[in-house]
């Protein structure tokens, strides 16, 4: 079979897996009344209709992508290689790894928020020190693979710059930042899923075009148990995929983009992931300054959108609409540079 065979077949099978489980999954997490908490200041008021809305769905495209990668991705990640005298897995492998540690971090938050009956689980500290952990671990099996080089590609204009020790502040920044950045986006129906569905299919095809089969896969993987998830999270949803889902999204999209080695790939990408973040340090350094007014009706943006009439559904387009255009920019450069 041709490696974009098992591009397809992974696709497939975690959309079908999807399918699959989320019908099973709902009923369970009622049952264990596991719903999602809802505080009036964390969105509109009438957010409190969701709820009691089953959470932690995020298990389920988690449990999709996982088994599907492990079917169709055998061909590659039983291959392991040598650096030095140092054998590692293939970077698909450790991009799974790291993700299904980041969402174990999702998972414990959404538990303890449960468990305590309120929208508040692990505290900022306790997240953060837990994601500069993960972080610094794949940080250093990424140096591990390209020698411990601090060059980053620049994408657009194809630069590649030596960015020396600040090569590991960036590298940071941007897996934790971009993390939180998909947990804050999920505040709509569909919302996080929506944007991140063209990211998945541009690591996808760029994967593809570089020749890298085994993280094309992944990304197939991806892909096809967010389009599950979304027949599920569209308004009204029916299940949320709380901190355990945007977790997972988020180490996914940002650990693909070191596997294509350029991570700055996901400021662009991600622009939609990034705006929301920046809405909101725009929002608190405002209201610290002007000693309590507000630049934007309510943060994360989205937000601010339903407070000015948009629906959910509606919300979900025009982001969605945002993620698609900047990914498809990006991906005509890829195409131009790569082949």
């Amino acid at each position: 079979m041709p490696d974009y065979g098992y591009v397809i077949l992974g696709f497939v099978c975690a959309l079908v897996l999807g399918l699959s489980f989320i019908p099973l999954l709902i009923p369970v997490l009622r049952r264990l009344k596991f719903g999602q908490q809802i505080l009036i200041k964390d969105g509109p008021s009438w957010h409190k209709n969701k709820q009691g809305t089953p959470t932690m769905g995020g298990i389920a495209f988690l449990a999709s992508t996982v088994i599907a990668f492990l079917l169709f991705g055998f061909k590659f990640y039983t291959q392991t290689e040598v650096l030095g005298s140092v054998a590692v897995p293939p970077v698909s492998i450790a991009v799974l790894c790291f993700s299904v540690l980041f969402t174990a971090i999702g998972f414990t938050d959404d538990f303890t928020k449960i468990r305590n009956k309120q929208n508040q689980g692990l505290t900022a500290t306790q997240k953060l020190i837990a994601q500069g952990i993960l972080s610094i671990l794949f940080i250093l099996y990424i140096g591990l693979r390209n020698g411990f080089s601090t060059h980053l590609l620049i994408p657009i204009f194809g630069w590649v710059w030596d960015f020396s020790i600040v090569y590991y502040v960036i590298a940071m920044l941007l897996i934790t930042g971009f993390v939180n950045a998909v947990n804050l986006t999920d505040g709509v129906d569909g919302l996080c899923t929506t944007v991140t569905l063209p990211v998945a299919t541009f690591f996808c095809v760029s994967a593809a075009v570089m020749k890298l089969t085994d993280v094309s896969i992944l990304a197939a993987c991806l892909l096809g148990s967010c389009v599950a998830f979304l027949v599920y999270n569209w308004h009204p949803a029916k299940i949320m995929m709380g901190d355990t889902g945007s977790f997972f999204l988020g180490s996914m999209v940002v650990g693909l983009s070191f596997a294509l080695d350029m991570p700055l790939v996901i400021l662009l990408v991600g622009i939609v992931y990034f705006l929301e973040t920046l809405s909101v340090m725009i929002q608190v350094t405002y209201f610290k300054i002007t000693h309590g007014k507000r630049l934007f009706k309510m943060t994360p943006i989205h937000h601010s959108f339903e407070l000015s009439g948009y629906s959910e559904k509606q919300i979900c387009y025009l982001f969605g609409g945002c993620s698609l255009l900047a990914c498809a920019l990006v991906l005509i450069w890829v195409f131009a540079y790569f082949l």
